[in-house]
C-alpha cells in the first residue's frame, strides 16, 4: 500500500468553499504542478467545482497557470501551480544562542534571512533586532508584495525563562521572559498578525512540509541543536497537543554508562560537544560559525556523534514502545556531512536494541538543516489561513 497522503474529499456546498479551496491549495502545495482534471480526481470535487475555485485563486495571484500539455489522449490540459509570489510570510525563530528571522514565499524558497547571536537571550535586544530587520526587508519590497504577507510565525522554547542553568546565563537575566508575550511585543511596531508555535514542533513542520518526510504517515522527528528537540507527525499532519508541546523529546529520560541519570537534551544536544570543547581548551565559536566547518574538530566530533547516536537510537525505542512509527526523521543544526553520519550511526544503532514487540521503523535523514525551525515557523500563518492542517481543524481520513 503507498505511503503517499490521501485527501479529503470537499464538499460542493457553497458555505464550504474557503475549505475546498483551502483544499485545492493543499494539493498543489504538496504535490506541485497538476491540471483540472487530476485535482478533481484526488479531491472528489466535481470537475465544474474546480475549475470555478481554480478561476478564482489564478484571479488572487495565488496559482499560475503552466503551458498548456498536448500530445495526450482528449483534450489538452494546463497545469496549475503555486505562484511563489502569491504569499510571503515571515519566521522568526527566538533560541536560546540566536535569532533567526527568514521571509519566505509561498513556495517555501527564502527571499531574505537576518540573524542576531548571543551569549543568551535579552528581550529588548531580540525584539529591537526583529523592528530593524522587518523595517529592512520591507524597505525592498514593493507595495504589492508588502500586501502579500500573510502574518509572522515564531518559534520559540516553551518556559524560556527556566533554561537559565543551561545556557549559563545569571537566573534573573532570562525572568523578563516569564511574563513576556512575544506576540504584544511584536505587535508594538508591527500590524502583522503573530503566530506562536514551539521551536522544535516549528522544525518538524518545516521537514513535513518542505522536506521529504511527507511520505509517511506517522513519524518521530528529532532536531539536533544547542539543546535537542523534536515533533510528532501522525496521519500525516504535524500534532502540536494541547498544549502546542507535542514531540517534546529533551526531557525524555537517556542512558549513558558514565550518567545512568539524565535527559535527552543532556546526552544528544550540540551543547554536549560545546561542553567538551571548552573542557580541552578549544574554542567553540567554531561550532556558530558560518558556513559550517567543524573539520578541525573532527576526532571530538566522532565521539559526540557515537554517543549521540546511542541516545537517538534509544529514544526512538521509547517512542515506537507508545507509538507506532512508520519512521524516525533526524536533522540537526550541523554541517550536512556530519549530519549523513549522525543517521547512519542510528541506522547501525537501533536494530542492535532489544526490539521485540516492535517494528522497527526506517531512519531516514532530515533535509532543512538550520534554517528549520525559522522556517517552520513561517509556515504557521500559511498553514492558519490557506492551508488544511488535520490537527487544527480540518478533517482526515483515518
Amino acid at each position: 500500500m503507498s505511503n503517499v497522503r490521501p485527501y479529503t474529499s470537499g464538499a460542493n456546498q457553497s458555505e464550504v468553499r474557503a475549505h475546498n479551496e483551502r483544499l485545492m491549495l493543499s494539493v498543489l502545495h504538496q504535490d506541485g504542478a497538476l491540471p483540472g482534471s487530476e485535482m478533481a480526481r484526488r479531491t472528489g470535487l466535481s470537475s465544474q467545482t474546480v475549475s470555478v475555485i481554480l478561476r478564482k485563486l489564478e484571479q488572487d495571484g495565488l496559482i499560475s497557470r503552466g503551458e498548456t500539455q498536448k500530445g495526450r489522449v482528449g483534450k489538452p490540459s494546463v497545469p496549475m501551480s503555486i505562484n511563489p509570489d502569491g504569499l510571503f510570510s515571515y519566521g522568526i525563530k527566538i533560541g536560546r544562542r540566536s535569532t533567526d528571522l527568514l521571509l519566505v514565499d509561498f513556495s517555501g524558497a527564502i527571499r531574505a534571512s537576518r540573524q542576531l547571536r548571543y551569549r543568551y537571550p535579552q528581550p529588548h535586544e531580540v525584539f529591537g533586532f526583529i523592528d530593524t530587520s522587518l523595517r529592512e526587508i520591507e524597505a525592498e519590497l514593493n507595495a504589492d508584495q508588502r500586501a502579500r504577507i500573510c502574518g509572522i510565525g515564531v518559534a520559540t522554547p516553551f518556559d524560556l525563562w527556566r533554561w537559565h542553568a543551561q545556557v549559563g546565563a545569571p537566573k534573573a537575566s532570562l525572568e523578563a521572559w516569564k511574563e513576556l508575550s512575544p506576540i504584544e511585543e511584536i505587535n508594538r511596531f508591527c500590524e502583522h498578525r503573530v503566530f506562536i508555535i514551539n521551536d522544535a514542533t516549528a522544525a518538524c513542520r518545516a521537514e513535513h512540509m518542505f522536506g521529504g518526510s511527507r511520505v509517511w504517515r506517522d513519524s518521530l522527528y528529532f532536531f539536533v541543536a544547542s539543546f535537542i528537540g523534536g515533533g510528532v507527525v501522525l496521519n500525516h499532519s504535524v500534532y502540536e497537543g494541547v498544549h502546542g508541546n507535542a514531540g517534546a523529546l529533551g526531557p525524555m529520560p537517556a542512558y549513558r554508562a558514565d550518567a545512568p541519570e539524565e535527559r535527552l537534551l543532556d546526552a544528544a544536544s550540540i551543547r554536549v560537544l560545546e561542553r567538551r570543547l571548552v573542557e580541552a581548551e578549544i574554542d567553540p565559536s567554531v561550532l556558530t560559525q558560518r558556513p559550517q566547518d567543524w573539520s578541525r574538530i573532527a576526532d571530538h566530533v566522532e565521539l559526540w556523534l557515537q554517543d549521540t547516536a546511542k541516545a537517538l537510537a534509544r529514544a526512538a525505542l521509547t517512542a515506537c514502545a507508545v507509538i507506532d512509527f512508520q519512521a524516525v526523521v533526524i536533522d540537526g543544526a550541523m554541517p550536512e556531512p556530519l549530519r549523513h553520519r549522525l543517521v547512519e550511526l542510528v541506522r547501525q544503532e537501533l536494530p542492535s536494541l532489544d526490539m521485540r514487540g516492535l517494528f522497527c521503523p526506517v531512519v531516514q535523514e532530515g533535509q532543512i538543516g538550520a534554517h528549520a525551525s525559522a522556517l517552520g515557523a513561517a509556515s504557521k500563518p500559511l498553514i492558519a489561513l490557506y492551508l488544511l492542517d488535520s490537527h487544527s481543524g480540518f478533517s482526515q481520513p483515518a
